[in-house]
């Protein structure tokens, strides 16, 4: 992922960059009922490296998976790349856990920028400590093979009901985490760089006792003149 896009979408908010897509017609990719595990001082931010669960066939998910190296979980987990968030289509069932503490702690220790699932996760309490992002529907203690199948790796899925492609760039914050397709995403962490200096700008005047109309949106030139000299002044 280019270094300038990522720093550019490490200080802007899911809702300015929801705001930067739904004008280019995409409505739908804010992942709905996923929330962090635990607050985290900077955004999450990188590229997708999926999994994909479908429901567990009892006969094909015994305990004893887990002793194959190339169990997909187990893989995914040593093959999500250095910097790439880790990405889990659990069909929105957070009956049984995603994944646990120590798989999250590897991706941490393997440099994965975050992790995201629309299930849940089991060991919750100690992936909020973890220095690595992690975003879950809930907390859940059985394990997935209860309920879950891993199938595939680094395939498109759907988390949260939005769909994701493989190198698709995720942003997290804390209110959650939006999909950005990779071939715009320069043009969109550029666009909400700029949005969130306006609005800045805007909130500023407002708690100064300002009315909306005019000001947000800028309708009035006076407003874009102001705005102006506000960003000269504050180097945005």
């Amino acid at each position: 992922m280019d270094d300038a896009i990522r720093d550019k979408l490490m200080d802007v908010s899911t809702a300015t960059l929801c705001t930067a897509l739904f004008k280019r017609g995409l409505h739908n990719q804010f992942i709905q009922d996923v929330r962090p595990v635990a607050p985290k001082t900077k955004n999450m931010v990188g590229p997708a490296f999926t999994l994909r669960y479908i429901p567990a066939r009892e006969d094909l998910n015994k305990i004893t998976v887990f002793e194959n190296p190339e169990h997909p979980q187990r893989a995914a987990i040593e093959q999500c790349p250095e910097g790439a968030v880790h990405v889990i289509d659990c069909r929105k069932d957070a009956k049984a856990a995603s994944a646990g503490s120590i798989l999250v702690s590897r991706l941490m220790m393997r440099g994965c920028a975050g992790i995201v699932t629309d299930g849940g996760f089991r060991d919750s309490p100690e992936i909020g400590g973890l220095d690595i992002p992690a975003y879950h529907s809930r907390p859940s203690a059985p394990t997935n093979l209860t309920r879950h199948q891993a199938i595939d790796i680094n395939v498109p899925i759907g988390c949260g009901d939005v769909p994701v492609f493989p190198g698709d760039i995720i942003v997290g914050d804390q209110e959650g985490v939006v999909v950005i397709p990779a071939e715009i995403a320069g043009e969109i962490a550029e666009e909400a760089v700029n949005m969130t200096a306006f609005e800045d700008f805007v909130s500023e005047r407002v708690l100064a006792g300002e009315t909306i109309i005019g000001l947000y949106p800028a309708t009035k030139a006076e407003t874009r003149d102001k705005f102006d000299a506000w960003r000269k002044q504050n180097g945005r």
